[in-house]
This record gives C-alpha cells, sequence and structure tokens, in this order.
C-alpha cells in the first residue's frame, strides 16, 4: 500500500470528479449519456489505514461548477451549443443553483481494506441531505471510487424533453479518481 496516514486536501489539482448520466424513454436515441466534470471542489481525507473507522471524508463542490465534457449516441453528435444549453439546464431546472450553490459530502462510516472500502456519509444537494455509499479502494498513490445517486431522493425530477418521450435515467453515477501521493498534512 503506497498511502501513508495522514491529513490531505482535497481538490481539482488532486483529481477529478465525474457525473455519468444515461438515457431512457421512447426518444432515448435522440439524446446524449453524458459525462459531466464537476470543475471546482474541495475537501479533506483522513487516512488511517489501522483503522478504517477513525477515517474520514469530506468535500464540497460549487454546484454551477458542472460542466459537460462528452456526449455519446443521439441521432447527431453534441454543439458546443448544445453543452451549454445542458449546463444551464442543471443549474437552472435541476440543482437549482440560485438558491443551493453548494453540493457538500460528510462521511459518518469507513470500513473495510485499502483494496476495496466502503465510505458512507451524507450528500447534500438542492437543500436535501440523504445517505449514500461511495465504494473505494487505494490504487497507486490514488484513490478511486463511484456511487450511484438516484437523483428523486433528493426531490430532483430527472430532466425530460420532447413531452417526456427523452428522459434521464433516475440513477446517475460518480465516479472519483483522486491524487494521495503528496505527503499529507500532520495539522
Amino acid at each position: 500500500m503506497d498511502v501513508a496516514d495522514g491529513k490531505y486536501h482535497l481538490g481539482t489539482q488532486s483529481g477529478r470528479f465525474l457525473v455519468r448520466t444515461s438515457r431512457t424513454g421512447l426518444g432515448a436515441k435522440a439524446g446524449h449519456d453524458l459525462v459531466i466534470e464537476v470543475t471546482r471542489w474541495d475537501g479533506e481525507a483522513v487516512v488511517d489505514t489501522g483503522d478504517p473507522a477513525a477515517s474520514s471524508l469530506t468535500v464540497q463542490a460549487e454546484a454551477g461548477s458542472l460542466e459537460v465534457r462528452e456526449g455519446t449516441g443521439g441521432v447527431k453528435p453534441l454543439t458546443v451549443s448544445d453543452r451549454r444549453e445542458i449546463e444551464k439546464n442543471i443549474r437552472e431546472k435541476v440543482l437549482h443553483t440560485g438558491e443551493h450553490p453548494t453540493i457538500a459530502f460528510r462521511s459518518t462510516r469507513v470500513d473495510g481494506a485499502p483494496e476495496s472500502f466502503r465510505v458512507e456519509g451524507d450528500l447534500t444537494m438542492v437543500g436535501v441531505t440523504r445517505p449514500v455509499t461511495l465504494d473505494c479502494r487505494f490504487a497507486d498513490g490514488r484513490v478511486q471510487g463511484t456511487a450511484t445517486v438516484t437523483q428523486s431522493r433528493w426531490g430532483i425530477k430527472p430532466y425530460s424533453a420532447f413531452f417526456g418521450a427523452l428522459k434521464l435515467s433516475d440513477d446517475v453515477e460518480v465516479r472519483f479518481d483522486v491524487g494521495l501521493a503528496a505527503a499529507p498534512s500532520t495539522s
């Protein structure tokens, strides 16, 4: 294992947070499966490999910092204009960033081993807090993981168009890959 115990500052300089959406409905062929990046976020991880329960994680992200990185599928390629319209819809119709500018995660429990561990915690977005579980692992000085977020659990109605014929799936996948290679802070 190549990650030292200690406290680590996390942020966009150390890794990436990606959100993957998929489409459903009769009009699914017209839409795109999206990869959206959270471009402004920071956090802190406390790592204790000998006692995982003593480990913790907090992360805060600017809800308005989500940017479309990729769109696959669909009857035509995703244009720059399409990306901007999607980002506007995310801010105004999905996450309501004017009222809820921050998305936050705070761990409540960590267990497992460096090769495979779970981080349970509370995710707050659009003013609603619900539990979520991250499935993680350490690899090559990095922590990698995934979580499934079911939008409706936070009161979010998945985006739809064409009178509901094209819809985003209620479940979105969050993936992260964050470097911890730098020496941990001890403060």
